[in-house]
């Protein structure tokens, strides 16, 4: 709990930052829309039909869809941006049609008296119809507070640092306590700006100055929190440092940790983190140059990125191949393959394996159509799930999307008869689950390599030579030994990391 608490104040800062200042832009867009409409009923239809088509599409796409269209102008393609650009566009529906609501449900009566008195448009604006339809307006506000807070916690895999750290991260290593702490802080940040809308709004009702004055405050105090603290962290990226990347599991999780720490170490500069990143986004922001290095596998880069057909391929031709096009094509450095291969690996508890009398992916035919599969997100959208089904001629009875951290716990209690795991994952040994050999080579060889981008390779050429000497130097019974550290017996990924550079540097002193 300690460790976690240490985190809580950057998670939280960068957490307030995107919801209140994507609050700021939806209001600013919101209200003026909706005074718009309520001038020209023409615009209802299609500007709250827009709003209400962006509030449907799902955050994460959304989210996911800002990396390559902000690349594809020259942005930063993650971060705060696709971050807040998401989140304002989120934030805009409830205050625009309490807006509309509001002002429409006008009596008109006083509107009347308001022309009688000699009022101009805008004196009956703002002066009549805004203090009026303020209550309704502020009920929106609150709802978009308490949703945007929310949304928020799904920046994480477009690499804008919030709460959702510690429950992307808790989900993948099973640590529950990062997930509590995570969900109960982002429940209180909602409760405290709900809070500080509902006082305004009450302030403003009874026309209390000095409740008005306070709750001002404290928005002005949490504001100049926030921009204070953007600055500073704008500074501090914008100065030289390395970026290191990683995808949403643990595996990814440690190798991220052993690769800043030995470019620290070699080079001196500053190296910061990026986890919990989503395969494709990782790989554009490489490219991009908004990340300087990673960990990714050949198997991917062959499948999804260059699109190639991925059964009966070797190691040797997939790594020649990957190294070439990436150099090519996107002037990313493949620094070497670390040692080992974490490769896609159909599995299911030892003894339904045994009762079945299964022991390769050929073996499941006769089984296949009465058994449901489980995989994570991507997988039964990737060139190797097809490749398995046409190779081997399956069909299975039903197809399960979710979570990596619960695929394992999923077939190890019996509700999926088998998954789509990763080969070097501890809970593979843990659960006592069989691999079922891929007699066939549907799937493609998944070496860990290390790419590098090209400013990287071109500023920081004593960082890649770092890099180069951790070649070769994990295998496959020592990545899953680490994983499992983390998944089974609580270890930090970061501990977990350091113990595997200390261990190296002193063998290499001793030798």
């Amino acid at each position: 709990m300690k460790e976690q608490l240490a985190l809580l104040p950057g998670y939280l800062t960068a957490h307030l930052q995107l919801t209140l200042f994507a609050l700021l832009a939806g209001v600013a867009i919101s209200i003026p829309a909706g005074i718009a409409i309520t001038r020209s009923r023409r615009l209802e239809r299609p500007v709250l039909g827009v709003a209400s088509v962006i509030q449907t599409v799902p955050s994460l796409a959304l989210l996911a869809v800002m990396v390559p269209a902000l690349s594809a102008i020259g942005l930063r393609s993650i971060g705060f941006l696709p971050a807040f650009i998401g989140l304002t566009l989120y934030s805009i529906l409830p205050v625009l049609r309490n807006t509309v609501t509001g002002l429409a449900g006008l009596d008109p009566a006083l509107t009347e008296a308001a022309r009688g008195v000699g009022m101009t448009s805008r004196q009956q604006l703002w002066r009549v119809e805004l203090p009026l339809a303020l209550p309704v307006i502020l009920a929106g506000l609150r709802t978009s507070a308490v949703w945007t807070v929310g949304m928020a916690t799904l920046s994480t895999p477009v690499g804008a640092p919030s709460l959702g750290n510690y429950i992307f991260a808790g989900l993948q290593t099973r640590n529950l306590t990062a997930v509590l702490v995570g969900c109960v802080a982002a429940a209180l940040l909602a409760l405290v700006l709900d809070g500080l809308v509902r006082g305004l709004g009450a302030a403003v009702l009874v026309r209390r100055k000095s409740s008005l004055v306070a709750t001002l405050t404290v928005f002005a105090l949490l504001y100049t929190h926030a921009a204070v603290t953007f600055v500073t962290s704008a500074n501090i990226a914008g100065s030289q440092r390395i970026v290191v990347g990683a995808k949403t599991f643990t595996e990814q999780y440690i190798l991220s940790r052993i690769l800043s720490t030995t470019i620290a170490q070699a080079t001196g500069q500053r190296v910061d983190v990026v986890s919990s990143l989503g395969s494709t986004v990782v790989f554009d922001a490489l490219r991009a140059g908004d990340i300087d290095a990673y960990v990714d596998y050949s198997g991917t880069i062959w499948a999804t990125i260059m699109r190639r057909e991925s059964a009966g391929v070797d190691r040797e031709t997939v790594l020649e191949e990957v190294g070439r096009f990436l150099k090519e094509e996107h002037g990313i450095e493949v620094v070497g393959a670390l040692g080992f291969e974490n490769a896609y690996a159909m599995a299911m508890r030892r003894a339904h394996a045994d009762d079945l009398r299964i022991r390769t992916i050929t073996d499941l035919r006769p089984h296949a159509s009465r058994m449901s599969v489980g995989g994570d997100y991507e997988f039964f959208q990737r060139a190797e799930w097809r490749a398995i089904q046409e190779s081997y001629g399956l069909s299975f009875r039903e197809q399960r999307s979710m979570d990596p951290s619960l695929m394992y716990e999923a077939v190890a209690n019996r509700q999926v008869d088998l998954i789509g795991a990763f080969s070097t994952d501890g809970r593979i040994t843990a659960l006592d689950l069989v691999v079922l050999e891929d007699e066939r080579r549907a799937i493609p060889p998944y070496d860990a390599v290390i790419l590098a981008s090209s400013r990287l390779t071109r500023e920081h050429p004593d960082a890649v030579r770092a890099l180069r000497r951790l070649n070769g130097t994990i295998d496959a019974d020592r990545m899953r030994r680490m994983n499992l550290a983390v998944d089974q017996d609580g270890k930090s990924p970061e501990a977990v990391a350091e113990e595997f550079v200390t261990q190296r540097l002193t063998v290499k002193v001793e030798k």
